[in-house]
């Protein structure tokens, strides 16, 4: 979606609070992604960032160590950063590699080597594909370069990158997030929206895209949403989607599409993007991981993405699609333990680091770093929230419930619109005179 706030005649600009619906609390231009042809601000890359950011010991690291961490470093690349059949330069220095879809980091996983990408499935019913169709761009595309037929874009992970990971173990993975602190004592914070206590195929939703800003390279802000089964702290699988600012994982503060999965609570299995054997992509025009652009701006011009996630009859494979019709890949059942079959819960929303550095609340902002009350074009929202059903039809949500970790912090505000459907705004500026 693409919507300034001086068009009277979108009807996204006349969301009036008077149409909610809210939420029960729980106790415990669609440019389907837009992107400039011409250099902006947005792609102005962070050299500041770019020198590598390691944690802060009270121990001097010796030599050896030093040297056998980066064999260990070397070693991890030479798997994960595939020999390409082409490379792109992107004009934000990443290199992108155009690497054969076969040859993919998904197929090194054991239950899926010898395999090739499969044909893409049907969309489940009800999916509405209309609307006017805008090239999908990145800024490595800004050129006119494409990966050939039969390759797929992967963003090159640097020595940089795994640097600013506290060790290789741990590049790539996400924390326990469902938790309110981590057992490395990192609090998460969250302001979302959930259904649970049924059986869902899937789920959609469109996420205004924004640049929150990240306080420490080692916090992230991002907007998601979970599609995930069994036990928290046990065995929980999921498979998430959205948008994040993360400087500690890719070296700047730009919002970049991401994935994530773990089929052992983040334990062992899963990663970001393609980091590591899972997600298979099969397509040759998006690189996962790379930025997105050009973030909404206050009072100004909306940019949603519209991510659609769903698990095919039959196959049982999730698959992951970029409105209009993008379909970036899917996520093997092979992967997983409890989303072999449908999942228990959906939930929808965003989520920060908060390493309270000092001793305060960080300053990292959720969103767009507005809370929920100051309504379109000042916060950040999600809408058309839908799930896919046991008939395989997306379906608006019912019964939804939120939570909120601190509304002094990051709040939000939701209900069901005429024009947008489940809908919420939600965000929040992090330390503030509200939030100490």
């Amino acid at each position: 979606m693409y919507c300034g706030t001086s068009s009277s005649s979108c009807s996204c600009c006349h969301w009036r609070s008077s149409f909610f619906k809210i939420f029960p609390r729980s106790p415990i231009i669609p440019i389907f992604v837009l992107f400039l042809l011409v250099p902006s601000p947005f792609f102005c890359r962070a050299s500041s960032l770019e020198t590598a950011t390691v944690r802060t010991t009270n121990q001097t690291s010796q030599p050896g160590d030093e040297l056998q961490k980066l064999k260990m470093i070397r070693a991890y690349l030479k798997g994960i950063n595939k020999p390409p059949l082409k490379t792109i330069q992107s004009p934000d220095g990443e290199i992108i590699d155009c690497v054969l879809s076969h040859q993919q980091p998904a197929f090194d996983h054991p239950l899926l080597k010898g395999q090739k990408p499969l044909d893409p499935p049907e969309v489940p019913n009800g999916y509405d594909s209309t609307g006017v169709t805008v090239e999908i761009l990145q800024q490595w595309r800004m050129s006119g370069e494409v990966c050939p037929e039969g390759t797929i874009p992967i963003r090159r992970t640097s020595e940089a990158d795994v640097l600013r990971a506290s060790s290789v173990q741990t590049f790539g993975k996400k924390v326990k997030s469902h938790v309110l602190v981590d057992t490395s004592g990192v609090a998460h914070e969250y302001s979302k929206v959930y259904v649970a206590g049924d059986q869902y195929y899937g789920a959609q939703a469109t996420i205004n895209l924004w640049q929150p800003v990240v306080a420490d390279p080692n916090e992230f802000s991002l907007a998601q949403f979970w599609v995930m089964a069994g036990d928290a702290g046990i065995d929980l699988n999921t498979i998430e989607v959205g948008w994040q600012v993360y400087p500690g994982l890719y070296g700047d503060n730009q919002s970049r599409l991401f994935i994530y999965w773990t089929a052992d609570d983040y334990g062992a299995t899963g990663c970001y993007n393609l980091q590591c054997a899972g997600f298979v992509q099969t397509n040759n025009g998006f690189a996962i991981g790379s930025p997105i652009g050009p973030p909404s701006s206050y009072g100004g011009a909306q940019i949603d993405i519209t991510l659609l996630v769903w698990r095919v009859p039959g196959s049982g494979n999730w698959w992951l699609l970029l409105r209009p019709n993008i379909l970036l890949g899917y996520w093997p059942s092979v992967l997983f333990t409890h989303l072999t079959e449908p999942a228990s819960q959906v939930q929808f929303g965003g989520e920060i680091v908060n390493l309270e550095l000092m001793g305060q609340h960080t300053s990292t902002q959720m969103g767009s770093g507005h809370f929920a009350e100051e309504n379109y074009g000042k916060a950040a929202y999600f809408q058309q929230l839908q799930v896919v059903n046991g008939d395989n039809y997306l379906v608006p949500v019912q019964n939804a419930q939120t939570y909120e970790d601190d509304p002094n912090c990051y709040d939000l505000q939701g209900g069901i619109d005429p024009n947008w459907g489940t809908a919420f705004f939600y965000g929040g500026p992090g330390r503030s005179e509200t939030c100490p």
